[in-house]
């Protein structure tokens, strides 16, 4: 909560905005949510072709832990320790744009030889460009979709994703039904990779299936307790202390351990696929809901920040690691925001465990059609004061309606500022 505040009231001085010698060492920091090896070897290499034409300047990519990477980050910054590059979940992209922290880009990226910005999607820079200027660049827009282990499910007796697909039977329904064979033969049905019962805005990957949303479209009033949002955690509920289709609290699961039977994720996880004793895995779009098929994407950007003496250099950087060239290195675990790339042949080529029908029907019918997890200006406090009002829906005699109630009792003072 405090580092949220911090980042809002943050005063920031100019960016210096002189040229540095040659012989002047630049250490450029950015902090990343991924220790993944795959996803740093690549860092590295694009780091080390920015060094060919800028011999002075080194890149550290710096990880920090997904669930309290927001709270370190704008401690960092209250500190005065800024990064100069940050990655930037979607559900704070408000706060850090509109608080000034970051550098603007628009110039300098148009002025980059080659760069090309009217590439980039507007769809995918509109949480990041404020009056006209982009604030960060949306290095990821990925739907979330379901990874399976079709060894687990046939085991258990239950019918696969593709043989669901195949009949036409490809809702939630069935897909609980599947998890819940799977739960109940002593292994994991279906797991909400990063939920964990903190991170709820997940979820939405399940309940916008019913057409529900946690505030209004103007972000000013709860919506937790109307009906669709009601009968998705009824249902969420059920599957969990009821069917055992999915973990219950205090249960931390890996879906590429290979002992579960599906998990709800974003394709950048493909690279955690095991290479040693590997299973039959699938990947496909989310189930249908009653309120009909639909897709949901997380997006992240990266941002240079605007204080301190590496500003110019940290944008330079980041027109760089985001140029054309760089991006299709990007795309094969984050599907890129440049619609030359959003094509099955350039994905084809950097994805290549996915098939041609995984990419078109997860990752570019899912781009195309998805819906952003729910952010909101403020969103630390909002997210920890809806986290605190959920606990009381996850135990097996809660009340849905009752708990439901007091998150927007709790919340609804927020949102209405």
């Amino acid at each position: 909560m405090k580092s949220s505040v911090a980042l809002a009231s943050l005063t920031l001085p100019l960016a210096w905005g002189g040229t540095a010698w040659a012989q002047d060492a630049i250490n450029l920091r950015m902090t990343i949510w991924s220790a993944n090896e795959a996803h740093l070897a690549m860092f590295d290499e694009i780091a080390a072709g920015f060094k060919e034409t800028h011999p002075n300047v080194s890149v550290t990519f710096e990880p920090l832990p997904f669930d309290s990477y927001t709270t370190t980050l704008t401690t960092q910054i209250a500190g005065g320790n800024p990064p100069d590059l940050a990655w930037i979940l979607e559900t704070t992209a408000a706060d850090f744009v509109n608080s000034g922290a970051l550098a603007p880009l628009t110039e300098a990226f148009t002025a980059t030889e080659g760069y090309d910005l009217s590439d980039v999607t507007e769809q995918a820079t509109a949480l990041w460009t404020k009056d006209g200027q982009l604030y960060a660049y949306p290095f990821s827009t990925s739907p979330f979709a379901i990874f399976a282990n079709n060894d687990v499910l046939k085991a258990a007796g239950a019918k696969t994703p593709a043989e669901l697909i195949e009949a036409g039977e490809w809702n939630w329904d069935n897909a609980f039904a599947s998890a819940a064979a799977v739960g109940q033969s002593g292994k994991t049905g279906l797991v909400v990779r990063d939920f964990k019962y903190q991170t709820w805005q997940n979820l939405a990957s399940i309940w916008n299936g019913w057409g529900a949303s946690p505030w209004s479209a103007d972000g000013k009033s709860c919506t937790f307790t109307e009906q669709p949002m009601v009968d998705a955690m009824t249902v969420i509920h059920k599957a969990i202390f009821t069917d055992k289709a999915m973990p219950g609290p205090g249960e931390d699961i890996d879906f590429f351990a290979g002992e579960t039977g599906m998990t709800i994720t974003q394709i950048s996880r493909a690279s955690l696929l095991p290479k040693e004793n590997p299973f039959d895995w699938d990947l496909v779009p989310l189930p249908a809901g009653p309120a009909g098929e639909y897709a949901v994407v997380g997006q992240a950007g990266v941002g240079a920040f605007a204080a301190g003496p590496n500003a110019e250099t940290a944008v330079e950087f980041l027109a760089y690691m985001t140029n054309a060239e760089n991006s299709a290195k990007l795309a094969q675990f984050f599907p890129p925001a440049r619609a030359s790339l959003l094509n099955t042949e350039a994905l084809a080529a950097t994805n290549p465990l996915l098939s041609p029908e995984q990419i078109e029907t997860v990752v570019i019918e899912g781009i195309a059609s998805g819906t952003v997890l729910p952010g909101h200006t403020n969103f630390a406090q909002i997210q920890q004061t809806v986290r605190a009002g959920l606990d009381s829906l996850w135990v097996a005699d809660a009340d849905v309606p009752a708990a439901l109630q007091s998150v927007c009792d709790s919340v609804g003072p927020l949102l209405a500022r």
